[in-house]
């Protein structure tokens, strides 16, 4: 039987899971009913409190609630006010409705109206958003101020400093939406933005180094940075592969992860700030910074590094070594731990696996920039004083090759991130190069571009020198499919070898005007150095034989061949994609910027020309010079031969035909033509000595025009078919290399054809003057010159 005092409990099924939840953790067992009083005790305390809070919001409600009634009962006045007005407004347009001059008063008193209606708006508008961004920049100097007190007194709060910077930083985003739609909106308010911003770069220059400070001491509790050696080997093998990244747990990671946080939220806001400062400017430039969180880890390794830099100047091998070790064993926890926290602050654009290693690069360059660089320079100079050659030349191209190495091997660290980072010249790319290093100090880059060319020459000259790269043939010459044998001499491949190597250590270079200015400097020297050398040759033997035995004509013909050659490689490089950003970037500046100090440089070569262009004309130039000189050479000694041919004028009035063949005198100068055109057929590459063949046959076209046909000389019909053969003959010669030779000889062809016209003809022409010529097809001889080779026709 139950005690009347108590009251059975409701179903189960009727309480909610709170109720539930309640009665089982506290009326669970009997030995919690021995403390049932207390717990009423304490439940009817706790409804009292709830009693009391809630008539207190009551009383608060009613508070509210009437000072609504009254704002509401002034808006209803000022509404009738409003009413009023235009009830006014509206009788007294009733009233001056019949006078015209009425209704433009009052058009414009309503625009007046209108205006300052507008002009009130405004002002409220302002007021308002002044007072809001007035409690925004208040609620950032407070945090900020909290800060800084929790920091210098050390005394306990309520809130730990990483939660007054989520605050700061929270109300800093908050503000900074209300500035840009401020900007967007009413570009006229300059001042408050202005003011604003003041009051901002003064908080901000106390919350960031606060928040950095902040974000070092977990640092420095985590042990960053973690030991480069130990005392012992044992110790090595232990901490080899340890990372303090790795080993933080629990609330420690977790207060770390959110110091890491914050200072990239903070950098974020901080660069929203800066791209609305600079709408309308060069942004990207301005707006591209290091990411602060990623410095404080870069720097203080940087700094324990160079403890161990210092003991190894004349050893760098050992410096890029232990950086590339660094960035490597640290790199993947960047990515794995670090990343979705710069992901979470919105910060575009940057990757946490570039950053570290850029980071650590930049820092890098800065040494041997301070360090390294100034040392090899002073050698330098010390060498050109004294005049004693030393190893500084060896010692600055070594280092340059190790920091090609290093940069290659950097590039594949950012690459096994499994995305294509665009690495432009203007962003990442600068970043990531050790020879960046140049690109503040272009002396330096010429210096290295001396000295790459002084070696790329001490290697060649002997090579010059040497007889056999002038005469054994390079093999495979052939560039492509369907193209000829160019017969060049090796000595081109060997400079097409030192061009190619320096083209490939330009090629890491981080920016394209500094590739283009390293080419100018030496590539174009190496050119001009091997276009020297085969203009040097030809001239000696024509200096020596005047190109008149077979020993001279090879050697010219090989140089021809070698510049054949050389011109081809470089036109096949000029439609490289690495070239033709050269040539781009030298339409970008004026033609001092692209040319100061490089030397053999012409002053008629513009901005906008190709980085090879120069030296290709100037190649083309020797070749068409000397292929004309081979042909002209050939000529004469042809006119040397049939000069008593030419001269016997009276072969041509016989008029008894005792042979229909070749004219004997003609003989030993067809052989001769035929013997030298063989030569130069096996020794010349097959474009160039067509080239020969051709201006031969122009030559020898108006030889025979100006000595037989214009020579006053008298021509039976015996003589005419006696030139007629010996003609056939001549152009047999040629019929080697040209299916249908006689359009190389037109002059003879069209002298001829006037020759072999029958009296009546003859004289029907002479009788028409000079319209006769185009319906003949006489185009190669002027009207004097059929004239006059008609009058000389006898029958």
């Amino acid at each position: 039987m139950s005690h009347p005092k108590l009251r059975r409990l409701p179903p189960p099924s009727t309480l909610s899971p709170a109720a539930l939840s309640f009665l089982a953790t506290n009326l669970g067992t009997k030995d919690f009913l021995l403390g049932a009083s207390s717990l009423l005790s304490n439940l009817q305390n706790e409804c009292s409190s709830l009693d009391e809070s809630l008539s207190n919001l009551n009383n608060q409600l009613q508070i509210k609630l009437l000072d609504y009634a009254s704002e509401s009962e002034k808006v209803k006045g000022l509404s009738d006010d409003v009413d009023s007005l235009l009830l006014d407004l509206s009788e007294s347009s009733k009233l001056i409705s019949s006078d015209e001059g009425s209704w433009e008063v009052l058009g414009e008193e309503l625009a007046s109206l209108a205006k300052e209606v507008a002009r009130i708006e405004t002002v409220r508008l302002y007021a308002e958003t002044a007072l809001k961004l007035d409690a925004l920049v208040g609620d950032v100097e407070d945090s900020v101020s909290s800060a800084v007190n929790v920091t210098l007194r050390r005394h306990s709060s309520t809130k730990s400093l990483e939660d007054m910077l989520v605050v700061a930083i929270r109300t800093l985003k908050t503000m900074e939406d209300v500035l840009i739609e401020v900007t967007k909106t009413y570009p006229q308010w300059v001042r408050l933005v202005s003011a604003v911003d003041h009051r901002v770069d003064r908080a901000l220059a106390i919350l960031r180094p606060q928040a950095i400070a902040d974000h070092r001491t977990f640092l420095a509790r985590l042990g960053w940075p973690p030991p480069l050696s130990t005392s012992n080997s044992s110790d090595a093998r232990k901490s080899r592969n340890v990372n303090p990244l790795l080993t933080i747990q629990g609330e420690f990671k977790q207060k770390y992860f959110d110091s890491f946080l914050a200072l990239c939220c903070l950098q974020e806001v901080q660069g929203r700030r800066k791209s609305r400062q600079l709408e309308g400017h060069n942004r990207d430039i301005a707006l591209r910074q290091p990411l602060w969180a990623i410095e404080e880890l870069v720097n203080p390794l940087s700094i324990a590094s160079q403890r161990h830099f210092s003991k190894w100047t004349d050893k760098p091998e050992y410096i890029f070594a232990l950086v590339h070790k660094i960035i490597r064993d640290y790199v993947d926890s960047m990515d794995e731990l670090l990343q979705p926290l710069i992901d979470e602050a919105m910060l575009s654009g940057y990757s946490c696996r570039e950053e570290w290693i850029s980071g650590m690069v930049t820092s890098l360059s800065t040494y041997l920039a301070k360090e390294i660089f100034p040392r090899y320079v002073g050698q330098l100079d010390e060498e050109s004083v004294t005049g004693i050659r030393s190893h500084a030349r060896v010692s600055w191209l070594q280092l340059v090759d190790l920091m090609i190495a290093f940069d290659k091997r950097i590039k594949s660290l950012v690459e096994q991130s499994g995305l294509l980072f665009a690495l432009s010249e203007d962003g990442n790319m600068q970043n990531i190069s050790l020879l960046s290093v140049f690109s503040d100090r272009p002396d330096w880059l010429n210096l290295w571009a001396e000295i790459e060319l002084s070696d790329t020459l001490d290697k060649l000259n002997p090579e010059l020198e040497d007889a056999k790269n002038w005469s054994v043939k390079v093999e495979g010459t052939i560039l492509s499919a369907g193209q000829e044998d160019h017969k060049s001499p090796i000595i081109s491949n060997l400079f097409i070898q030192q061009l190619s190597s320096l083209i490939d250590r330009c090629r890491s270079l981080p920016s394209i005007s500094l590739r283009s200015r390293f080419m100018r400097l030496t590539a174009a020297p190496i050119i001009q150095k091997f276009l020297d050398a085969l203009l040097f040759r030809c001239q000696e033997a024509e200096g020596l034989t005047a190109l008149t035995d077979d020993d001279a004509l090879i050697k010219v013909s090989k140089s021809i061949n070698a510049a054949r050659f050389f011109e081809s490689v470089l036109k096949d490089w000029c439609e490289d994609v690495f070239i033709l950003e050269m040539e781009l970037d030298q339409k970008d500046h004026s033609p001092s910027e692209v040319y100061d100090n490089s030397p053999n440089t012409s002053q008629a070569q513009g901005p906008g020309s190709g980085i090879f262009d120069l030296e290709i004309n100037m190649i083309e130039q020797f070749k068409t010079d000397w292929v004309g000189k081979l042909a002209t050479v050939v000529g004469r000694g042809f006119d040397a031969k049939c000069r008593d041919y030419m001269r016997n004028r009276k072969q041509w009035q016989e008029t008894s035909n005792e042979s229909s063949g070749v004219s004997r005198s003609l003989v030993a100068a067809l052989d001769f033509l035929q013997m030298k055109m063989s030569m130069l057929e096996e020794a010349l590459n097959g474009m160039d000595f067509t080239g020969v063949w051709r201006s031969l046959a122009t030559t020898v076209d108006k030889l025979i025009l100006h000595s037989i046909l214009l020579s006053n000389a008298k021509f039976s019909d015996n003589g005419v078919e006696t030139l007629g053969n010996d003609f056939a003959v001549l152009v047999g010669v040629f019929r080697t290399w040209c299916m249908r030779p006689e359009g190389f000889f037109p002059r003879m062809n069209e002298g001829l054809k006037l020759l072999k016209m029958d009296k009546r003809q003859l004289q029907s022409c002479l009788a028409e003057g000079g319209t006769w010529l185009k319906e003949n097809g006489i185009r190669h001889l002027t009207i004097s010159d059929a004239e006059r080779i008609l009058k000389h026709r006898i029958s």
